[in-house]
């Protein structure tokens, strides 16, 4: 289970997208929801990886594909630190979906999908690393 990150009210959350409209747009939809704090936003594998070592977030939503590997590296690469990690992605194709799925990540959500979907998607993340 993940800490409360000090200083943060809600879920702490770290956006990764090589897109800053992408990353901007899921800003707003998470702030918007009053419960989530978004702790930092990351373009590339490496700083999604430095923040979310930095903060310890209870989730971050990393793309797919992003250069130098994507979100199934920044999984790897943050394995054991207790971040549920959800998959936000232009791909609806079972390959993907089994690399992200190989990689320890547990929700798997579209862009275009409703706001809501995605915003239950990060909640069930949430909820599947909290103690009962």
């Amino acid at each position: 289970m993940v800490a409360e990150v000090p200083g943060v009210a809600g879920v702490s959350v770290v956006i990764a997208d090589d897109e800053l409209l992408i990353r901007e747009a899921l800003r707003a939809v998470f702030e918007a929801e009053g419960d989530f704090t978004v702790v930092g936003a990351a373009a590339t594998v490496d700083e999604a990886v430095a923040l979310i070592e930095h903060h310890r977030p209870e989730v971050a939503v990393v793309d797919v594909r992003m250069p130098a590997g994507g979100g199934a590296e920044v999984a790897r690469r943050v394995a054991g630190l207790g971040t549920r990690l959800v998959a936000f992605s232009a791909y609806d194709d079972a390959g993907h979906r089994r690399r992200m799925r190989e990689a320890g990540v547990g929700e798997y959500v579209l862009k275009g999908m409703p706001n809501a979907e995605i915003v239950a998607a990060v909640r069930r993340a949430v909820a599947a690393g909290r103690l009962s």
